[in-house]
């Protein structure tokens, strides 16, 4: 892992070499946040050692790197899934090489299934904490010890010093704000209604198939990370509709404008 990571590394360092303030993983739908990225410097997956090519719609395959709000951002259009056949280390082998970039803070976004009553498609929600019981542990195998220590306190793997600037941010732009657990499933078949039940009665308010890996190497690797989930449909047992790729897609293209606003003014904040 040290030699993928190390050649992915120096790929993109040849590429930009100054500092990057902040690391953006955008989820499915959520691509046009890169379009707000000044003069950026464009990266195809398939050119950097290690990545593989994303295979999901709504997921270009892409590395973004240039201005949002005065910072210097690197962001992925598409991510790596566990559900594609990808071990841990692949899905979470960019967290990897953005902390060895000396990248500080990453935001990840994800489109999601509502669970708690309130959260219903088109709610942009910040992750407070996660459930990751179905998450094949990232950290498996030996520790790399240059990013982190072999047992990693996981008390706040989502940043209670970003969720207070995104909500203040929220405020001045005017989009409505919300927060709660996120929980992993594998996918890439959605949750059964069983599932979504046992998993309510446990606490989630909201469930997806990303995220939670990318999270834990973040904290493993001491980078401060913000959650953000955009409720695109109701989770399975929860509305009349069967649960369809297609309606993530359509409720996260709606939701884009006040999505992209949020981030903007978030960066700024900061």
């Amino acid at each position: 892992m040290y030699t993928t990571i190390n050649q992915a590394y120096e790929y993109i360092y040849a590429k930009y070499n100054k500092p990057i303030d902040i690391a953006i993983i955008l989820g499915s739908g959520l691509g046009p946040l890169a379009d707000e990225i000044e003069n950026p410097i464009i990266i195809d997956y398939k050119d950097i050692p290690g990545f593989p090519i994303s295979t999901i719609p709504g997921h270009e395959g892409k590395l973004y790197i240039g201005k949002v709000s005065g910072k210097t951002v690197c962001a992925m259009k598409g991510r790596f899934h566990y559900y594609e056949g990808h071990d841990m280390d692949v899905v979470t082998l960019p967290i990897r090489v953005f902390a060895k970039l000396g990248i500080k803070y990453l935001f990840v976004t994800n489109a999601c299934g509502g669970i708690r009553e309130d959260l219903n498609p088109g709610q942009i929600t910040l992750i407070s904490d996660h459930i990751g019981l179905f998450a094949p542990s990232p950290l498996r195998g030996p520790n790399l010890d240059e990013f982190g220590p072999r047992f990693k306190d996981m008390s706040e793997v989502y940043s209670k010093e970003l969720r207070n600037i995104a909500y203040h941010a929220a405020k001045k732009v005017d989009v409505d704000l919300k927060e709660g657990v996120y929980c992993f499933f594998k996918g890439p078949m959605f949750e059964t209604p069983a599932e979504i039940r046992a998993f309510r009665a446990l606490g989630a308010d909201m469930c997806g198939m990303s995220t939670v890996p990318e999270a834990i190497v973040a904290r493993h690797s001491g980078m401060t990370t913000l959650g953000i989930s955009l409720v695109t449909n109701k989770a399975a047992g929860l509305s009349t509709n069967q649960l369809d790729h297609k309606e993530v897609m359509a409720a996260a293209d709606k939701a884009e404008i006040d999505l992209v606003k949020l981030v903007k003014e978030i960066i700024k904040e900061m």
